[in-house]
């Protein structure tokens, strides 16, 4: 491969990108994937239970890491449905199926674009799906609003206050202090009262 190309360029020029067997299916993925390999995060299979599956693609959607699932391939439209809205439709991604086998397959497009082509199609095998981070914005920080809707449904969930703190400011660029100020402002007396309420429970 000539000096200075990588993946991400021989995916804009069209010339196949072939990954060779490695130790795990994530890292092979990831190096044919064209997307960024500064940072990843590596999220495995979700939670089978919807809220949990939520909250966990909530934090993914916010972080700047190329993001690496497994899906099972009869749950992989549902994975689509479920990370096109959380993530919008417009983030790029990446379904890696039956990778170093005969089948091998790189579909590569958006949430929205690979939503529509899975509605029909039932893949089979083993499948690796990338989505690229969120863009970086070193001028705008997530707003007030945005972090209280996060806080507001974790919390809501059954996570303490200072649990979603810290699930918060994992995937965003504002400070955990600030943050738990935050948290403190807007839902401490809604804590506090749930609190009491469960002590008096028998």
């Amino acid at each position: 491969m000539p000096y200075g190309w990588d993946a991400k360029l021989c995916v804009e020029g069209q010339i196949n990108v072939v990954p060779v067997p490695g130790p795990s299916a994530l890292v092979a993925a990831l190096s044919a994937s064209g997307l960024s390999t500064d940072e990843f995060t590596f999220v495995g299979f979700l939670p089978k239970h919807a809220a949990s599956r939520r909250e966990r693609l909530l934090v993914s959607a916010n972080q700047t890491a190329t993001q690496i699932f497994f899906v099972p391939p009869h749950k992989l439209h549902q994975f689509l449905e479920e990370t096109s809205l959380i993530f919008s439709d417009l983030r790029r991604c990446v379904v890696a199926r039956e990778m170093t086998k005969i089948h091998e397959e790189f579909w590569r497009g958006t949430l929205r674009e690979a939503k529509e082509a899975f509605t029909e199609r039932k893949p089979k095998g083993e499948i690796t799906l990338l989505i690229e981070g969120k863009a970086k914005d070193i001028d705008e920080a997530p707003q007030d609003s945005q972090i209280e809707e996060e806080l507001r449904e974790l919390i809501t969930n059954g996570h303490s206050l200072s649990m979603a703190v810290k699930l918060v400011a994992e995937g965003s660029s504002r400070k955990r202090k600030e943050i738990y100020s935050l948290a403190l402002r807007k839902f401490g007396k809604q804590v506090e009262v749930k609190e009491k309420a469960a002590s008096f429970q028998p």
